[in-house]
């Protein structure tokens, strides 16, 4: 399905979020907005605010995927360390970014670009800015990484800034039809058998449950719009085939 499409990965940066105090509201986001422009995402890790882990993982994953994209730890606090650990990554220095700093320091009244707020103006050198216009302090891009905000809002704003830059592949197509009452061992055999007429799109099962029963939903994914179509609709005669009833479209909460 992606041989054509440039690959991405997302790194969750934060202990919050390996605690269980924070949950993270960002993969959704990414996931379908670089499907949008065809660039899947492959990989999803979550890494502690520990400096040999990040330095670590990021030069592993920038090595495997097109894209590396990184959510949290750029902040004024003492356990923001994401930017200096991309710079040691990279075999940088972290200093002062000129046009970074400038943002800041014109953002904030005299005297209170402390030293706190000016983590956020100090960055790998040869960065380039991610635009934020949320909350003025920038993210940036280091080669292939993508390093951004974990705040969702303030991410999400990051990412629409950096999207028109990104070169993508063909967009991903995805279709989506769920039934209730139907479990997945009565319908394996025949949509193993829908895989096998189209080998290049992803087809995938995921069973819900609900307080008045439960089902399964069925998803057809690839770059051809018209073999998704064509293997949702061979899903389709599937569910009816079975008994029941099926319905386009993702199930209701």
């Amino acid at each position: 399905m992606t041989g054509s499409n440039p690959t991405a990965c997302l790194l969750v940066i934060g202990n919050e979020v390996l605690s269980g105090r924070t949950q993270d509201a960002n993969i959704k986001f990414l996931a379908t907005r670089l499907g949008e422009i065809g660039i899947p995402l492959r990989e999803v890790r979550v890494i502690p605010d520990i400096r040999e882990t990040i330095v670590a993982t990021v030069n592993e994953v920038r090595q495997k995927f097109d894209h590396v994209f990184t959510t949290g730890g750029i902040g004024p606090t003492h356990d923001d360390i994401t930017s200096e650990c991309i710079a040691a990554a990279f075999g940088v220095p972290w200093e002062p970014h000129p046009e970074a700093w400038g943002r800041l320091e014109r953002h904030y009244k005299p005297g209170e670009f402390n030293p706190a707020r000016q983590r956020m103006g100090t960055m790998p050198r040869g960065a380039t800015l991610i635009d934020n216009a949320i909350s003025i302090a920038p993210g940036f891009t280091m080669g292939n990484v993508h390093v951004m905000a974990g705040v969702p809002r303030i991410m999400q704003a990051m990412f629409e800034s950096l999207a028109p830059t990104l070169q993508g592949g063909p967009p991903i197509n995805s279709r989506t039809v769920h039934a209730n009452g139907v479990m997945e061992g009565r319908i394996a055999e025949g949509l193993a058998e829908i895989q096998k007429r189209w080998p290049d799109l992803d087809i995938g099962s995921y069973p819900y449950y609900r307080m008045g029963g439960g089902g399964v939903a069925l998803v057809a994914k690839g770059n051809d719009a018209e073999a998704v179509d064509a293997a949702s609709a061979a899903i389709t005669m599937l569910l009816r085939a079975v008994g029941s009833q099926p319905v386009q479209g993702e199930p209701p909460v």
